[in-house]
């Protein structure tokens, strides 16, 4: 395989290409950036460094990617951008490096897809098989875990997380970590349950759910506080699913969304 680069693009010299790597019409690829094998530029599409793309990556036309933080504290110093294997980053996507204060590098995993006007900023941790939706956007130091899928005009707060097979539903505004393998909700954000067409779709047994439905429930509708709850899930049989569940209410610093549809009156509980 060769590489094909359009007469009307530019590409740095500096710049690492692998085999089979396709640049498109006025496509700009800067300084210190490395594409992968079958990576493929779009049209008027933007890539800066430093930057690495694994294999197979797909950057259509005009997004931005491996720009410069949208941070007032960044003052060029340096900072990467880590993106693994088969990532789509759809039209107008942006996608931004990182800073000194989050250690100077925004990573993605694999097989991700960012659609139209999704944005990712400076200090970002995204894990594979992730969906941001048309724009989604995660502000600085944001972690999403794998199998996440984040809807349309969604927005994620710095520094929080958004736990595995989470779902953010559209135009929700989310402050404190979204619980994994439920649906996260609304302005005032609400936890509404299981994520079951997710889990279901990922191949997830109906026994898995079931168990995963009612550590929810414990979680968001028994009454209990969170260290109650916590309690009482770790004396039910070990899961991989329960372990994560359990270590992630316990790792949060923001505290997570535990209200739920009908009790707005609740706040998102911390662990303490």
């Amino acid at each position: 395989m060769s590489v094909r680069i359009h007469p009307s693009a530019h590409v740095d010299s500096d710049a690492d290409l692998a085999d089979g790597v396709s640049v498109g019409p006025n496509a700009v690829i800067g300084s210190a950036v490395a594409l992968g094998k079958g990576t493929q530029v779009g049209a008027g599409a933007q890539v800066q460094g430093p930057a690495t793309f694994g294999e197979n990556n797909r950057i259509f036309p005009l997004a931005c990617v491996g720009f410069d933080p949208q941070d007032l504290k960044f003052v060029g110093e340096h900072s990467v951008l880590e993106v693994g294997d088969g990532n789509s980053f759809r039209e107008y996507c942006s996608v931004h490096r990182g800073t000194a204060g989050g250690g100077g590098r925004t990573e993605i995993g694999d097989n991700n897809l960012f659609m139209t006007y999704s944005h990712v900023a400076h200090d970002c941790r995204v894990g594979s098989r992730v969906v941001l939706s048309n724009a989604a956007t995660l502000a600085g130091h944001v972690d999403v875990h794998d199998d996440a899928v984040i809807s349309a005009f969604s927005a994620i707060h710095q520094f929080c997380r958004v736990g595995r097979h989470a779902y953010i539903g559209g135009y929700s505004v989310i402050t404190k970590d979204a619980l994994p393998y439920a649906k996260t909700v609304g302005l005032k954000p609400a936890c509404y349950g299981l994520n079951r067409v997710g889990l279901q779709r990922k191949g997830h047994s109906e026994e898995s759910m079931r168990y995963l439905e009612k550590a929810l429930r414990t979680l968001t509708r028994s009454g209990l506080n969170t260290q109650q709850a916590l309690a009482e899930l770790r004396g039910w049989e070990s899961s991989v699913e329960l372990e994560y569940l359990i270590d992630f209410i316990e790792t949060s610093t923001r505290g997570f969304v535990k209200s739920v549809p009908g009790r707005r009156g609740e706040r998102g509980t911390n662990v303490d």
